[in-house]
C-alpha cells in the first residue's frame, strides 16, 4: 500500500471512530443541549461536522477547486453537495455516512489502480540508467547511459541489468530474459553474440560493444511503448468517458428539477415538502455518481494490458485489446514465423557437364551481394566447403520476388526461381520438385541452365500446437501467406493443419492477399501474424498486427499493434484469451453498475429507498466493479 493510500486509511479509521463516537454520545443524549437555537439544534450539527471535516474536507477542496477551473461536473461536486443537501436537510449521520463510504470507494480504487501499474512497474525496472566502463588504470567508472557513444566498451558484472544493447567482445554468461520476453529459461550467450538491454547478466563478467545509443536501445522502446499504451483507448472506454462528461450535468439538473417542481405543486409554503423532495433530489445524486463506470472500465483494460507484459506480450493500447477480443481469422507468413527462417543448403543438381564446384560458385558470387537468408546460406555454404569467395560479378540487381540478376565475364548470370529463368529464356531442365521444405534456387549463365541448389528451412517446434490452440479458443479461420512455392506452401500448410494458403506472392501481394481476405469476411476481426522484419506494410494494414520474435527488431515495434517479445506462436492464443477474459469483464462491469443505478435511481425518485441505499448504488456498486476488474491481475 502506498505512503498516500495509508495516510487515506488512517483518516477513515479516524473519522470512523469519530462518527461512532458522535452517534452513541446523540442517542443516548450523553451531552447537555446547550447550543439549540431557534429551536435548530447546532450542538448536534457541530457534533457531526468534526467527522465530516475529518473525512471529507479534501473532496470539499478538489470541488471547489474544479468549480473554479470551470470543471464543475465531476464526482467530488455530486458528493459535495449531495453530503451538503443532508446536513440542510437535518439528515447528519447519513452525510458523514456517505462521505465515509464514499472515500472507502476512493481507497479500493487507488489499491486497484496500483496493483495494476506494479504489474507494469516491474517492466520499467529493467531499464538501468548507468553503465560502467573501464578507465586507463583498469578500474571501472560509472557513466550516465545518456552519454555513452556508439562503439564503446562497457563492462557487466555479474548479477547487473544490462544498460545498452551490444555484443559482446569478451567473456561469456548467462542471461536472464524473463521482463523482456516471459521466459523463465536463461540462455547462453558468448563472445560474438548479440545482446539487448533489459535482460540481467546471471553468471559471468561481459565486456559488450555498444551497438544502439540509449533512447534508441531495446528496451527504451519497449518502455516508451508500454507507456503510452493506454492512449490508445477502446471504443467501450471512450464511450464511458464521454458519456460521464454529458451524464454528470444531465444528472445534477434533473436532481435541482427533482428537489423543485414537486414542492411547488405539492406544498410550495410546506417546509417539510421541501425537505422530502430535498432528501430525494440528495439520494438521487449520490446514486448516480458515475464512479463505477470511470473508474472500472480503464481499470479492466489496464489490468489486461498489465498482465500481458508479463508474459512478454506488449499491446499498444486497449483498442488493440478490444479489436483482439473479435478476431476470428489468423494469417501468417511463413518463413520466419512458422518455419524457422534459418536457411541452409541441402542439396545440389548441375546440369550435364557442370561442375558442382562451379555451380556453387556461379550461385555464391551473385548471391554475396544479397542480405536475404537464403542467399547467406549459400554463400556460407560454398566459404564452409571451399574456402574464401574469389570469384566477383561485374554488377548485380536484385529483383523482388524473383532472385538477382549480375554481369559475369561480361556474360550474364541469373540465380533465383523459376520465373527468373523462364522470363530470360532459359527452360529447366531438371525437376524441381525437391520435397517438404526445399526451395529451389536456380542458376542460368550466358542463357544456359546450370541446375539448381535446394535450401532447407523447417518448421518451428510448437508451430502445430500454436495452431491447434487457436482453434480451441474460437479462431475460424487459418491462412498461410509464403512467396515460396505452392508445393512447399502445401507440404507446411497440410503438416501444420493451416486451413489455405497462397504462394508464390510477391511482398507487395501479400497486402493485397490480407485486404481479399478482409472483404470476403467481413464478420469478424484479421490477425496477421509476422516476423516484423519485412512484413511492416501488412502488419499496419491488418485489424491487429502481431509481431513475432521482435526482441531488437524496430520495425516490429514501430509497424504492429501487438509485439510477441519472444518467439513462442503459443502466446497468439493467450492474447486472445486475455483479450475476451477483458472484453467479459468490461462488458460485466458496465451493465451490473447501469443495472443497479437504474433500479436504485427510480426507487429514490419515488421516496422508496434512502441515503443509505444510495451509497450501496454508488460506492458498493463501484467497490464490486473494481474487485471485479482486478480479477483481470491475476494470471
Amino acid at each position: 500500500m502506498k505512503r498516500k493510500d495509508k495516510k487515506k486509511l488512517c483518516r477513515i479509521i479516524a473519522a470512523a471512530v469519530l462518527f461512532i463516537a458522535v452517534t452513541l454520545v446523540e442517542h443516548f443524549a450523553l451531552l447537555p443541549k446547550i447550543l439549540i437555537i431557534g429551536g435548530f439544534d447546532l450542538q448536534t450539527l457541530l457534533l457531526f461536522l468534526i467527522p465530516y471535516g475529518v473525512i471529507g474536507y479534501d473532496i470539499l477542496l478538489r470541488a471547489a477547486k474544479n468549480i473554479v477551473r470551470g470543471q464543475v461536473f465531476d464526482e467530488n461536486f455530486l458528493m459535495s453537495i449531495a453530503t451538503i443537501g443532508a446536513f440542510v436537510t437535518g439528515e447528519y449521520p447519513e452525510a458523514v455516512f456517505v462521505m465515509l463510504f464514499y472515500q472507502v470507494g476512493e481507497l479500493f480504487q487507488s489499491i486497484a489502480v496500483g496493483k495494476s501499474r506494479n504489474s507494469i512497474k516491474s517492466l520499467l525496472s529493467i531499464r538501468a540508467d548507468t553503465a560502467f566502463v573501464e578507465g586507463e588504470d583498469g578500474e571501472l567508472y560509472e557513466k550516465a547511459c545518456e552519454e555513452i557513444e556508439l562503439g564503446e566498451v562497457i563492462c557487466v558484472k555479474a548479477g547487473g541489468k544490462i544498460p545498452l544493447d551490444g555484443i559482446i567482445v569478451e567473456g561469456k554468461t548467462t542471461l536472464n530474459t524473463v521482463a523482456l520476453t516471459g521466459e523463465s529459461l536463461p540462455r547462453e550467450a558468448a563472445e560474438g553474440d548479440e545482446i539487448y538491454s533489459g535482460c540481467v547478466n546471471e553468471s559471468g563478467f561481459i565486456k559488450l560493444r555498444v551497438t544502439k545509443r540509449f533512447e534508441e536501445s531495446t528496451v527504451s522502446k519497449i518502455l516508451a511503448l508500454v507507456e503510452s499504451s493506454t492512449a490508445n483507448k477502446a471504443k467501450s472506454e471512450e464511450f464511458i468517458t464521454k458519456f460521464a462528461r454529458v451524464y454528470t450535468p444531465i444528472v445534477v439538473i434533473s436532481a435541482a428539477l427533482l428537489a423543485i417542481i414537486p414542492p411547488l405543486f405539492l406544498g410550495i409554503g410546506n417546509f417539510e415538502v421541501w425537505k422530502e423532495w430535498i432528501y430525494r433530489a440528495m439520494t438521487f445524486l449520490v446514486i448516480s455518481c458515475p464512479c463505477a463506470l470511470v473508474i472500472s472500465v480503464p481499470l479492466s483494460y489496464f489490468g489486461g494490458i498489465g498482465s500481458a507484459s508479463r508474459r512478454g506480450i506488449l499491446v499498444k493500447g486497449s483498442n488493440y485489446l478490444d479489436a483482439l477480443a473479435k478476431c476470428d481469422t489468423v494469417v501468417f507468413d511463413k518463413t520466419g514465423t512458422l518455419t524457422e527462417g534459418s536457411f541452409s543448403v541441402s542439396d545440389t543438381a548441375s546440369a550435364k557437364d557442370i561442375d558442382r564446384r562451379e555451380l556453387l560458385s556461379l550461385a555464391a558470387s551473385a548471391e554475396k551481394y544479397s542480405t536475404h537468408p537464403i542467399a547467406r546460406s549459400i554463400v556460407s555454404f560454398y566459404e564452409s566447403e571451399y574456402g574464401a569467395m574469389s570469384d566477383v560479378v561485374e554488377s548485380a540487381t536484385e529483383i523482388p520476388g524473383r532472385g538477382i540478376s549480375a554481369i559475369k565475364n561480361e556474360k550474364r548470370l541469373l540465380v533465383g526461381n523459376s520465373s527468373l529463368m523462364l522470363e530470360n529464356g532459359i527452360e529447366l531442365s531438371e525437376n524441381i520438385d525437391q520435397g517438404s521444405l526445399g526451395v529451389a534456387v536456380h542458376v542460368g549463365f550466358d542463357g544456359r541452365y546450370m541446375g539448381y541448389i535446394t535450401v532447407s528451412d523447417k518448421e518451428k517446434s510448437g508451430a502445430k500446437t500454436a495452431i491447434e490452440k487457436l482453434r480451441r479458443a474460437g479462431i475460424k479461420r487459418t491462412v498461410m501467406l509464403t512467396g515460396d512455392r505452392r508445393a512447399v506452401a502445401k507440404s507446411v500448410a497440410e503438416s501444420l493443419g493451416i486451413d489455405s494458403y497462397r504462394a508464390e506472392l510477391l511482398p507487395q501481394d501479400k497486402v493485397s492477399a490480407v485486404e481479399s481476405i478482409m472483404s470476403s469476411h467481413k464478420d469478424g476481426k484479421l490477425i496477421f501474424v509476422g516476423d516484423g522484419i519485412n512484413d511492416a506494410p501488412v502488419l499496419a494494414r491488418a485489424d491487429v498486427g502481431i509481431a513475432m520474435g521482435a526482441l531488437g527488431s524496430d520495425s516490429a515495434i514501430e509497424a504492429a499493434d501487438v509485439v510477441l517479445m519472444n518467439d513462442d506462436l503459443e502466446r497468439i492464443s493467450d492474447a486472445i484469451l486475455l483479450s475476451r477474459r477483458t472484453r467479459r469483464i468490461v462488458i460485466e462491469n458496465i451493465v451490473f453498475a447501469l443495472g443497479v443505478k437504474i433500479g436504485v435511481l427510480l426507487l429514490g425518485a419515488f421516496g422508496i429507498v434512502g441515503l443509505n441505499a444510495a451509497v450501496f448504488a454508488d460506492v458498493g456498486v463501484a467497490v464490486i466493479a473494481i474487485l471485479n476488474a482486478m480479477r483481470n491481475l491475476k494470471k
